[in-house]
């Protein structure tokens, strides 16, 4: 046999193992040849070809591998079990910047899909092989193994530690200066997937000097750059008083509100979770929020969304509020109020609606002044409606439920209490009457409304337990009132009608009395005056 069909002979097995290494890798693309794939026992074949001498064999071979291993967690641990990772890592340094992306996909593609596989990859010294990927000159390979440390960092804070002990925090805030905008945008998101554990995984990257790289950022055009410059603010200010003060003093606030217009939604998602995160850290960084005109952009951006998206901004409301009672007058001075209620009504995932009223809690608990706004925006009635409805959640329950009383406990405003009357269970009802008797003894027209519109009947019937408080608050507001006004609204034949006219002769006899009494008044003092006169007169003349 001639050396030229030597040759042809190995030259054409070089090409049938391409051929067959791209058809896998072609295969692998569509999720489902991957059982079939894997059943005919492809782990195995690709393993050797990532070996084979010939660079685009092996960095195709490795493509197949990332694409396998990222369809399903059962094929990430077949990549795990055939030792493929150790074998991966080993070769990583000595290759070049094609097979290294391909390496650092499988390394993501085999972490992403759970701890347990994230900590297989950190095992086989996968941590430190990417790295080294990230002071390659290439930018399309620090993309790949930036990608790849977010994966393995977002699971848990043992594997965020073992990123940042690996010395990739300095690096990844030294790629942030790249121009590439991908590289940046997956930079961003290692470092908010590294910062959301602990507060000292957070000051690392602080420490390195991430924040005032990210904000110059905020205002670029690249929405899916700013989805994560602002997700990483937020993950860094969660933490600590000192963080959220650190974001701060970077001057992101007023110009990160310009971005609760943005066109994409999840930018404007993040810019209200940064801003919930800075305020309920302390009254003085709410108070600074609000002074930038913060709290008006926020329920602007409240009207102008729905679901998921509104959640950090109903919450953000709820922490201002929270602090003292001078934010939560901002907040009503903004309308925030109306807006909630607006939240309330239209928003049907449980989670939405218990958010929307621990925040509506959160204003209406301070003082009677701030309970008013709240009842008058008639949310009473419909806390009492969640609190009652069996389709609730057991959060949304007990939430709504706290609200009415603490709300109730502050409340004189009668027209929104009485309603209650007649709706309320016992254990909110003794709050509603309460306010009652707290307002009544005080107040001559709450008195007449009170009988005229039934409330004072509807008292005589609640059945209250002798010596319990409910019977006191009861006895309470029966003092404010005649005996026969109490005694003809304990009658059930007795309308209210009849017990107004009632009232009326009554009010009328005392006001006849009254009227009297100052005639007979002043006829005495008349008479006292002229003698005091007479006296002073006569002992003049003598």
């Amino acid at each position: 046999m001639s050396h030229r069909l030597i040759i042809q002979v190995f030259e054409q097995y070089q090409k049938s193992r391409l051929q067959f290494v791209q058809t896998v890798a072609d295969l692998a693309t569509r999720p489902q040849n991957s059982e079939i794939l894997h059943n005919a026992g492809v782990m195995p074949m690709l393993r050797s070809l990532m070996l084979d001498t010939v660079p685009s064999i092996q960095q195709t071979a490795a493509l197949a591998v990332g694409r396998l291993a990222d369809q399903n967690d059962n094929l990430a641990e077949a990549v795990v079990k055939e030792n493929i990772l150790p074998q991966l890592v080993h070769s990583l340094a000595s290759q070049n910047r094609f097979y290294k992306k391909a390496a650092a996909f499988v390394l993501r593609a085999v972490s992403k899909h759970s701890p347990d596989l994230a900590q297989a990859v950190v095992s086989s010294g996968g941590v430190d092989a990417l790295v080294l990927c990230l002071e390659e000159f290439d930018p399309g390979v620090k993309e790949a193994a930036a990608w790849a440390l977010g994966c393995i960092a977002r699971h848990n804070a043992s594997l965020s530690q073992a990123v940042v002990e690996a010395g990739a925090t300095p690096l990844l805030v030294l790629c942030l200066l790249e121009p590439e905008m991908a590289l940046k945008r997956i930079v961003a998101s290692t470092l908010s997937d590294i910062c959301k554990h602990t507060p000292e995984l957070a000051q690392t990257v602080v420490d390195n000097g991430a924040i005032a790289h990210l904000a110059q950022m905020i205002l670029s055009r690249d929405a899916k750059l700013k989805r994560q410059v602002f997700s990483a603010l937020s993950q860094i200010s969660k933490h600590s008083i000192s963080l959220a003060e650190m974001v701060i003093e970077a001057e992101v606030f007023p110009a990160a509100f310009v971005s609760l217009k943005d066109p994409d939604d999840y930018v404007r998602k993040n810019v209200a979770t940064l801003m919930r995160e800075v305020a309920k850290q302390t009254p003085e960084l709410s108070q600074l929020i609000v002074n930038c005109g913060g709290l008006s952009k926020v329920i602007d951006y409240l009207g102008e969304s729905h679901g998921q998206l509104r959640l950090p901004g109903i919450m953000m409301l709820g922490y201002v509020a929270a602090h003292n009672e001078s934010l939560a007058m901002a907040v009503i001075l903004c309308k925030g109020v109306p807006q909630l209620a607006l939240c309330l009504s239209e928003e049907h995932e449980q989670h939405i609606k218990s958010a929307t009223v621990w925040s509506i809690d959160q204003i209406g608990h301070h003082t009677p002044e701030h309970a008013k706004v709240v009842a008058a925006a008639n949310l009473l009635p419909t806390l009492l409606e969640l609190y009652m409805d069996t389709s609730s959640s057991e959060d949304l329950q007990a939430k709504s439920k706290k609200a009415l009383k603490n709300i109730l406990q502050k409340c004189t405003y009668v027209p929104a209490l009485e309603p209650l009357l007649y709706d309320a269970p016992s254990n909110i009802l003794k709050h509603v009457v309460c306010q009652f008797s707290k307002v009544l003894p005080h107040d001559s027209k709450a008195r007449r409304l009170f009988v005229t519109s039934g409330g004072l009947k509807k008292v005589q019937e609640i059945d209250a337990e002798p010596g319990s408080a409910l019977q006191e608050y009861i006895n309470v507001i029966n003092s404010c009132f005649p005996e026969e006004i109490v005694r003809c609204s304990s009658d059930n034949t007795t309308t209210s009608l009849s017990i107004w006219f009632k009232l009326d002769s009554v009010t009328k006899a005392n006001a006849s009395g009254i009227r009297m009494f100052k005639k007979i008044h002043n006829i005495a003092r008349f008479v006292f005056d002229a003698f005091v006169f007479l006296q002073v007169l006569l002992t003049r003349l003598l």
